[in-house]
């Protein structure tokens, strides 16, 4: 059955893929430190087939993601044939305690993911939207502190209509049968060939989950061509490699930052990150130049050299490209004096 024939067999809300999401609230705000400490919304998520599970965003994710629809869907975008009323994200603030700032926002950011989440399918089923409310491996590998604001869902699942459902669904992860299969059980998805069959999950590198003509289950990806593959998981986890000479002993220790690989930290920040790391008050920072000799971090302005000149430098994923090099404060030796 061709794809056309297939999105209008049934209601639009039904032909969504099971794992998009309907709706979202605050649980809570926990504290992470990248370079200095900062606050997460820990977010319950629930999805169209029923599935709840927590994600963790900052602030400036929601801004960025408002940034986004605005270019996109915003009344005087002018990259889609689409617009709607986006719903109002809350200010930047700048100034205030950290918690307290966290604490203020839930209610304007509950209201505005119940918002978002009203809007038409169109805009659901947008990649950056989708990405927002999927629960990265990071976000499952968290365990949460307290879930102190579980409230009422932000809306029940219903169905809509729009005739740019085709448009919506062509956004959706999703893979045509190449061969007919019929499953071996009740857990597996049988289809025919030509069937779209639009896709929840990878179970591993044989198998995946999906959905077509409202059965879920499982089947094996060779038998079908992927149209449209999952988002890629953004995890906002980074490493930053020091080392840590004492006593003539230089070890390496990667460190994990929630801080995007481009960002120039603060000196104060990034000498209070490693003083806890390494729990020592008595230390100095410093980077490697062109010629490998340390030069000691004194202020923002080093700071900001030190990263300027390692933009370019080949570096491994997720690992910023600049290093630490962390030595006793009071200790001149590790520093090359000749003239």
């Amino acid at each position: 059955m061709a794809l056309a024939q297939q999105l209008r067999a049934k209601s639009d809300f039904e032909q969504l893929p099971d794992d998009v999401a309907i709706s979202a609230n605050i649980a809570d705000i926990e504290e992470k430190r990248g370079f200095t400490s900062h606050f997460v919304f820990v977010i319950e998520v629930k999805t169209k087939g029923g599935a709840k599970y927590l994600i963790y965003r900052r602030y400036r994710e929601f801004y960025a993601l408002q940034s986004k629809l605005e270019e996109r869907f915003g009344p005087e975008s002018k990259s889609s044939q689409f617009t709607c009323t986006l719903p109002a994200l809350p200010a930047k603030v700048y100034m205030g305690v950290k918690q307290e700032i966290a604490e203020a926002r839930i209610p304007a950011l509950n209201a505005y993911m119940k918002g978002l989440l009203s809007l038409p399918i169109w805009v659901l089923m947008d990649a950056d939207v989708r990405i927002f409310f999927y629960q990265s491996t990071y976000d499952s590998e968290q365990v949460p502190q307290a879930l102190r604001r579980l409230r009422p869902r932000t809306r029940k699942g219903k169905s809509m209509s729009t005739h740019n459902t085709s448009l919506d669904l062509m956004e959706a992860p999703r893979a045509e049968a190449l061969f007919d299969f019929t499953g071996n059980s009740k857990l597996e998805l049988s289809f025919k060939a030509g069937d779209v069959i639009f896709l929840l999950s990878r179970i591993n590198k044989d198998w995946l989950e999906g959905t077509a003509q409202g059965v879920t289950g499982i089947f094996p990806g060779a038998f079908v061509k992927i149209l449209k593959d999952f988002p890629e998981e953004d995890d906002p986890t980074n490493w930053l490699r020091c080392y840590y000479y004492e006593n003539s002993i230089n070890t390496i220790k990667d460190i994990a930052v929630e801080e995007d690989l481009n960002s120039t930290p603060l000196f104060k920040d990034l000498l209070d990150l490693m003083r806890r790391e390494f729990q020592r008050e008595d230390i100095a920072l410093n980077y490697q130049d062109a010629e490998g000799d340390l030069v000691r971090l004194l202020s923002d302005e080093d700071v900001g050299l030190m990263v300027r000149q390692a933009r370019g430098l080949p570096s491994q994923k997720r690992l910023f490209p600049w290093k630490l090099h962390i030595t006793q404060k009071d200790d001149y030796s590790v520093y090359n004096t000749a003239p």
